[in-house]
């Protein structure tokens, strides 16, 4: 990424003889804290909306929470503690990616803004070159700011000014902010269109193809997850002005056509996603009251002993499931720990939530062979069902019925 003149950060507005006085902004206690949590000297890792995706799915871990809200790197302390992961995306795959995002918005943005246009309308046909007052005329400013913060204010002026102009707008990897459990997260949409109508739209460019207009439905579903995080970023942005632009709930996305290299679209109406993500992300604990109840010293700095890491990383709750193999750095460690202890949410959320107030493999058996647990319990009764049809159909087979 280039580096963003100053004069287009938050510094533009103080005077040069005001900026030299002016002293920097005290950290606040809970960004000291964090930085202890990941290590003085470790650098703080990004919180992307793959992440708040994954992390809005699975509110009640308060591991992640606390790891992803202090920027601590989990691959890196996956590794420490003995579970690598092999959770993440290839070389190949980003490489990919890459050349594939970079012909989309090619020339200007002119074939990215006449899929926009061809899916979503919102004015008239774009074209790449007309001068300043036609509506057809496209922008692409220059959204160059000094780190996050100042990107962020950066792009919220040029969705402001985007707003005003009644043109297109082509906003190439802006950066959004998002209060997430007391904590920003700043985040990175492959791009942001404003149309002349004034609606904001969220465009996802992804390297997988779309074969005869389908791609597949779980990335389809994971990509949409990313773009409604991205969708409510914007809207805080635009609830900030008066009267409050509207954000598009409809997505669009970019993937190659068929076998080519060739770039087609698909409208993805995030609604649902959008729904679920702010109430998950509203009933998260706030990452201050999580830390608050650490032991003292307790640091994640990987260059700790693992013996150390690892009664930091256990000090903190996790609410470990299978569909974690596919979203966290640390699945596997969480899932030896699940397994060792006997934790039904090793077996799956479905499992989990038909079994009730039986949280341990240990209770589910002992409920079903009856030296255990209320009968009058619907999850209990089914248990002792169960193992009683098992029972009848391994006696008829000539089987061991034991559990």
């Amino acid at each position: 990424m280039s580096e963003f003149p100053i004069s287009a950060g938050p510094e533009a507005a103080v005077p040069p003889t005001d900026r030299t006085a002016r002293t920097a902004p005290p950290v606040t206690a809970l960004r000291q804290r964090l930085a202890e949590l990941r290590g003085p000297a470790v650098p703080a890792k990004a919180l992307d909306a793959r992440a708040l995706a994954a992390l809005a799915a699975n509110p009640g871990c308060r591991r992640r929470a606390l790891l992803d809200g202090a920027g601590v790197d989990k691959s890196a302390l996956a590794q420490a503690l003995g579970s690598p992961s092999g959770f993440g995306q290839s070389q190949f795959a980003f490489v990919r990616g890459n050349a594939f995002e970079a012909k989309v918005k090619a020339d200007g943005g002119a074939e990215l803004l006449r899929l926009v246009h061809a899916h979503l309308g919102g004015g008239p046909e774009p074209t790449t070159g007309a001068p300043d007052g036609d509506p057809a005329a496209v922008r692409t400013p220059d959204l160059a700011a000094a780190g996050p913060e100042g990107r962020a204010a950066r792009t919220a002026l040029a969705l402001r000014e985007a707003s005003g102009t009644r043109a297109w707008t082509l906003l190439d990897h802006p950066m959004l902010a998002l209060d997430v459990a007391g904590s920003p997260a700043f985040l990175e949409p492959d791009a942001v269109v404003v149309h002349p109508d004034g609606h904001w739209t969220v465009v996802e460019i992804k390297s997988f193809p779309m074969i005869d207009g389908a791609a597949d439905a779980a990335k389809v579903g994971s990509a949409a997850r990313q773009a409604a995080v991205y969708a409510l970023a914007l809207q805080q942005v635009a609830g900030h002005l008066d009267p409050a632009p509207p954000v598009h709930h409809r997505v669009l996305l970019v993937c190659p056509k068929d076998f080519s290299n060739q770039p087609t679209a698909a409208v993805m109406d995030v609604r649902k996603q959008l729904s679920v993500t702010k109430r998950q992300l509203g009933r998260l604990t706030r990452i201050e009251d999580i830390a608050d109840a650490l032991p003292e010293g307790t640091t994640f700095d990987v260059e700790r002993p693992a013996a150390e890491l690892t009664e930091a990383v256990e000090s903190v709750p996790a609410a470990y499931a299978p569909e974690c193999l596919a979203a966290c750095e640390l699945a596997f460690h969480c899932r030896e720990r699940a397994r060792g202890d006997g934790e039904v949410t090793a077996l799956g959320r479905s499992v989990r939530g038909e079994l009730g107030a039986l949280t341990a493999v240990e209770d589910v058996l002992a409920a079903a062979r009856g030296t255990a647990g209320d009968p009058d319990d619907p999850a209990v009764a089914a248990l002792r069902r169960a193992a009683g049809l098992r029972a009848e159909a391994l006696a008829a087979a000539g089987g061991d019925t034991a559990c």
